[in-house]
């Protein structure tokens, strides 16, 4: 039986899905990220997330367009997000760049298009010191030309979303950026909500993650006892609980995994409820970690990571 995931409405009146089906990986050939999507979408996922820059959007679009072939999904059942990349930000580039993903894709439209990054590069990945904002006029034309229903940013600092909220005519529906529970980014959060944007979290599970060596050999937070009694006391894993921690704060999350089993686990989270101390034991692991800093962008312009942590 499928699991049934909730939705939370964006500002344009979009429903998004609060647990999405993340598909980037270092290393994975082609046919397990095809299966992933295919068992995702069998698992009751409806909220598919991809980009240009992970070079799989022909093998998503496949397994999307397999299950709706096999009558699994109508295409309006899913919500489907794509990101423009680095080296697309030029004004006359986004469109040309975005009907590209789509013929990957083999879609007639997306949910979602976003901004991957606010920096823009050149083919040889040097810094063009392009404004997001004449960036953010082309995504705005994809709208009014049915490319994508939605249009947002993703890795977005304060400072930047309030520029580009003063000069949008159609405002960003989401930011996607790193937050877990050992980056709990909750200024950023609380500015999010505050002016109708939906935060999404990318590498939810943070350093409880076993994919992260940074904390190799440490007892810092995969075996804490404390987060063990709480994923004891509701039956989950500590992965479980991670999400649980987001959704809680209003957050989409997108885990990424290529395990049948473990993408119903993640959606099982529904049925219960953390206690606000519960939530502070979660809370209590914030170190400020960044995951995913985007090192090789640090001295460009519009870099947005002015600390790194």
């Amino acid at each position: 039986m499928p699991v049934e995931i909730p939705t939370f409405k964006l500002n344009n009146g979009a429903e998004l899905p609060v647990i999405g089906l993340g598909t980037y990986a270092r290393k994975a050939d082609p046919g397990q990220f095809r299966k992933a999507v295919e068992d995702g979408i069998d698992a009751g996922y409806r909220h598919i997330d991809t980009a240009a820059c992970y070079k799989n959007e022909e093998v998503v679009g496949e397994a999307i367009n397999n299950k709706i072939k096999q009558g699994v999904v109508r295409r309006e059942d899913l919500f489907v997000t794509t990101k423009l990349w680095n080296d697309r930000h030029g004004e006359k580039d986004v469109i040309p760049s975005l009907k590209e993903s789509l013929a990957r894709l083999n879609l007639e439209y997306v949910d979602l298009y976003l901004i991957h990054w606010p920096m823009s590069v050149d083919s040889d990945g040097k810094d063009m010191k392009l404004d997001f904002v004449e960036t953010w006029r082309a995504m705005e034309k994809a709208v009014d030309a049915g490319l994508t229903r939605s249009i947002g940013v993703s890795n977005f600092n304060e400072e930047q979303l309030t520029r580009l909220l003063q000069q949008a005519k159609v405002k960003p529906v989401v930011n996607q950026v790193e937050i877990n529970p050992t980056l709990t980014q909750h200024k950023l959060v609380d500015f999010c909500k505050q002016q109708g944007i939906q935060p999404v979290a990318y590498t939810p599970f943070g350093l409880i993650s076993d994919a992260r060596p940074e904390f190799a050999g440490k007892d810092v937070i995969k075996t804490d006892p404390k987060l063990g009694a709480l994923a004891d006391k509701y039956g989950k894993t500590r992965a479980q609980i991670a999400l649980k921690y987001l959704i809680q704060r209003g957050i989409v999350v997108i885990p990424k995994t290529f395990t049948p089993s473990r993408m119903v686990e993640n959606a099982d989270l529904f049925h219960f409820q953390l206690s606000d101390e519960e939530m502070a034991v979660v809370e209590s692991y914030n170190i400020d970690h960044r995951c995913v800093p985007g090192l090789p962008f640090k001295n460009m312009m519009n870099y947005p990571f002015t600390e790194l942590l």
